[in-house]
This record gives C-alpha cells, structure tokens and sequence, in this order.
C-alpha cells in the first residue's frame, strides 16, 4: 500500500471512529511530524490531545447550554466590596465545590438586587466547568412546570428532570405566593433531592418569614428541614446594586440639569426656566433615597 493510500486510510479510520478533529489536523501534525521526527508515542499523544481538547469544549458548551443560565457572570465579575455583609471566605469555600460532592445545599437569603442570582449562576458556571450538569430555573417556573406535568400524566418523568442535575438552582423563591399545590410539587422536587443531589435556592424572604411564602407552614417546615439539614447559609443585608446604580446616576446628572453648583444655590435667573424640572428630579431623588 504506497503513502497516499495509508494517508487515506488512516483519515477514514478516524471519521469511523468519530475523531472528527484528530482527522481534520492530521495532515499538518504529519507535517511537523516530518520536520521534529517525534517518537511515535508523542505524535499519536499529539494527535489525540487535540481530539480530547475538543471533546472537552463541545461538552462544556452542551452543558452551559442546556443549563439555561440567563447571565454568564462569574465569580470574578462580582463586587465583593460592594457586600460588605457577604461573608467572602465561605463564597471561596463554595467555589471548590465540595459542597457539590457532598450534596450538600447553599441557601441565599437577602432584599433584591443585592447578588444572589449573581452568585447563584455564577458558582453554576463554575461548576459546568468543572464537569458538573447543572440546571437554572426560577421556583415559579419550577412549579409551573410540575403543575402542566401532573395534568399531562408526565409526573414521574418530570421528577426524573428535576432530580437529573447534580446541582439545581432554584431562584427568586418568595416573590410570588405559592398556595398549597405548588408548594407541594416544591417539597417534592426538595425530597427527591434530599442527599442525591444539590440545590442552591435564592430567596428574598428570611427564614422566619417563609410562613408568608407558603399557604400550608407545615410544608414551609418540611421543606426548610431538607434544605437546612446540609446546608450553607449566605446572608447579604446590603443595598440594592441597582437602586445604588440609579443613586450614582442622580448624583452625577443633578448638577448638570439643575445647573446648581454642589453644595451651592440655583442661579435666579433660572430658577423659573428649571422649576418644574427640578421638582420632577427632586421627586426621582427622594424615591431612590427611600429604596
């Protein structure tokens, strides 16, 4: 068989075996195979390397897809100096992602707009990466979702959905009331989980006050129960990123349109032409000092 047949035999080999990247850089590995004359363990080493590599980046990819994440923020894009209150130390704790292997849980807790989801999806990024499946979903779209399933007869396939990830991410749980049958198929979706798998909920609600969230406290108990049992609690009491954001923006724009100096007074002789816009800012100033 001369070269250019074993060549061509050689690149069906890999098509066969589906080394669809192996067979793509063959020929310029056995071009600089030709100038460094490696040993033949270290090309096929080469040559394979290339074929793991872009195995590795067609999963992660498949992963972060089917994740659903709404944002790809990671943990290095968030402002730990804004959340003075954020205990830095166990979000490193979390970030190895033991808590993963150990199927323990991570509960958020703070008013809105302080990070949780942030942080929610950004330790689920960091755990796509490291080769976990992981799942994002709001608790309203959780229970909306058993809800159709249990009158479709999809029940049991459903729970399989929800149990498959190694790590679900269950946000915004509080800000919208859940009667009793939703916080059922909540607590089922919690029980299943139990000790199989990790959950990181997100919650706007302290935990004394979950008895508003749920119609039926005894479900609200049961479910804290599993949740708590292996458990990280992350408590952020600070102010809103965004509201401190629309803060930031009035304080800058306020000198600008009022035409008033800092600290000083309005001009008299725009005082009439800037009345009315000046009572509206006052009025988006006072709202954003409130919030």
């Amino acid at each position: 068989m001369n070269k250019h047949a074993t060549y061509q035999q050689l690149r069906g080999h890999l098509a066969y075996l589906k080394l669809a990247a192996a067979a793509e850089h063959l020929p310029g590995a056995l071009e600089q195979a030709e100038r460094d004359k490696p040993g033949y363990t270290q090309f096929l080493h080469d040559l394979l390397a290339i074929e793991v590599t872009a195995t590795e980046q067609r999963r992660l990819a498949s992963r972060t897809r089917l994740a659903g994440f709404p944002s790809t923020k990671t943990l290095e894009d968030f402002d730990f100096t804004a959340q003075p209150s954020l205990d830095r130390r166990l979000v490193d704790e979390l970030a190895t992602l033991r808590f993963i292997e150990e199927k323990a849980n991570v509960l958020a807790i703070g008013p809105p707009g302080t990070g949780k989801t942030m942080l929610a999806i950004a330790l689920g990024i960091k755990a796509v990466h490291a080769g976990y499946r992981v799942y994002y979903t709001t608790a309203a779209d959780l229970v909306a979702r058993t809800s159709r399933a249990a009158l479709e007869g999809r029940w049991q396939t459903t729970m399989r959905f929800w149990n498959g990830p190694q790590l679900l991410i269950v946000d915004e749980l509080g800000y919208l009331p859940m009667p009793g049958q939703d916080a059922s198929h909540l607590f089922q979706v919690i029980s299943r989980r139990y000790e199989h798998g990790s959950i990181i909920l997100t919650t706007n609600r302290g935990i004394a006050d979950w008895g508003q969230i749920f119609e039926d406290t005894t479900v609200a108990a049961a479910i804290l129960d599993r949740l708590l049992h292996h458990a990280t609690v992350l408590s952020i009491t600070g102010d809103s990123y965004r509201m401190r954001r629309h803060r930031d923006a009035i304080t800058a724009l306020r000198p600008a349109l009022t035409g008033r100096p800092e600290g000083g007074e309005f001009p008299s002789s725009q005082v009439g032409n800037s009345r009315r816009r000046q009572q509206l800012l006052s009025q988006l100033w006072e709202a954003a000092e409130r919030e």
